[in-house]
């Protein structure tokens, strides 16, 4: 069916006013050469009235109501064409209105089942979602709707209305307006990818939007880990005792680099963390904040001393609570004091132990994706770096096992 008309009309019924005199506001739904009309089951103050707009003049808590509510409908009435125009079948106005009426109470529009994800996620922090991950589907929400708002001029948009082109223009919305990084806008558009499969599984939704939309590639840099050599400078640095949280945050660190206990973790762990095995050695299991995947590790003798010395019964956590920001402040102080060049940031101990103080140790790399608490080898892989010394011990340990191998050609 080719249309070469389509228009919704909205309109007051000024000879229908209620008791309070408000005027019923009508619509009228023309497809090529037939009309039908409906009621929007709304009214308003026949003075606000826009009839060239078809909305409500002014910002008084009438015509911001009524104008969302208008928004919501004529998305409705949208959606309800765009799904007759795909089923390739002939139809009219009064088609456009039955699916309209059948529908527009019920119907599930993008944010609108995002919120419902969101509010889902809340429900199970703490079961088998992390708080620490309701802050990417926060913002993609938050910048999902200011682009909605910029490319539609509306609240929100139903699923029938999204075409292929949405994902490539709200990824150029992050990138260019926001100015926010690659990496961010790739999580967001994973969001926006998943919520419309969900959509639709679940019936919302037609068919299952932006398939064959590539996420941009993800800029994963290589971690950064200490050397031996300033490893031993930050060890050894002798920090005056009057400064007492310089100390705190150079042993939280040392701790980072004996265990790989990120720094979210090392300031929440207790003493019902630690765990005698059968041989009586201690070991650290604790759940990660940021997947609540359990991480195990057996403690180092200067890992255990280093919670020995900050035992104390008047708290249940291992160590002292220095905030973040504080945390930060001291590691640049604390490379300051141990002459070291390299710019040192907390997480650096994480991946100094997973290169460093593991696998130069000849420690299997998949031990260490266990002990780092990694749900996937291929994290781990870029923790754990080959660095030259263990490249060459490993060609040595190849050139001696095969010393006696003869080549024939």
């Amino acid at each position: 069916m080719k249309v070469e008309k389509f228009k919704v009309l909205l309109y007051l019924k000024k000879s229908g006013l209620d008791k309070f005199g408000k005027a019923p506001i009508m619509g009228r739904i023309t497809v090529n050469n037939t009309m039908a009309q409906f009621s929007c089951k709304l009214s308003c103050t026949p003075e606000l009235w826009n009839p060239r707009e078809s909305r409500l003049n002014g910002k008084s808590k009438e015509a911001v109501d009524i104008n969302a509510k208008i928004d919501r409908l004529l998305l409705s009435v949208n959606s309800a064409f765009d799904s007759l125009v795909e089923r390739k079948t002939d139809f009219d106005a009064t088609a456009v209105k039955e699916l309209l009426q059948g529908s527009v109470e019920t119907q599930m529009t993008l944010l609108k089942r995002l919120d419902m994800h969101i509010e889902d996620m809340r429900s199970r922090i703490g079961i088998d979602v992390a708080k620490s991950s309701m802050s990417t589907y926060i913002y993609t929400r938050r910048y999902l709707g200011e682009f909605i708002q910029k490319r539609f001029k509306t609240s929100d948009v139903a699923f029938g209305q999204l075409n292929e082109h949405i994902p490539w223009e709200f990824q150029d919305y992050i990138l260019k307006d926001k100015g926010l990084a690659v990496d961010t806008a790739r999580h967001y558009l994973a969001i926006l990818k998943k919520i419309c499969r969900m959509a639709f599984k679940e019936g919302h939704a037609e068919k299952r939007y932006f398939v064959n939309f590539k996420l941009p590639q993800e800029n994963r840099k290589p971690p950064r880990a200490l050397s031996r050599e300033d490893f031993e400078k930050i060890r050894d640095v002798v920090i005056p005792p009057e400064r007492i949280t310089h100390n705190i945050a150079r042993d939280l660190f040392l701790f980072a680099c004996y265990t790989g206990v990120p720094y979210a973790d090392a300031v929440s762990i207790t003493r019902d963390n630690i765990y005698k095995d059968d041989k009586g050695d201690l070991w650290l299991k604790y759940l990660r904040k940021k997947n609540e995947y359990l991480a195990r590790v057996k403690l180092l003798p200067e890992a255990i001393s280093l919670i020995e010395k900050y035992r104390s019964d008047d708290r249940k956590e291992l160590f002292p609570m220095i905030h973040h920001p504080n945390i930060r402040r001291h590691m640049k102080g604390l490379r300051d004091l141990a002459g070291i060049s390299c710019d040192l940031v907390y997480h650096m101990g994480r991946h100094t132990f997973g290169s460093l103080i593991t696998l130069e140790a000849g420690v299997p790399i998949e031990t260490i994706s266990k002990m780092l608490g990694h749900t996937n080898l291929t994290t781990t892989q870029l923790y754990a770096r080959v660095t030259p010394k263990k490249l060459f011990e490993d060609m040595d340990k190849f050139i001696e096992a095969t010393s006696d191998m003869k080549l024939v050609l």
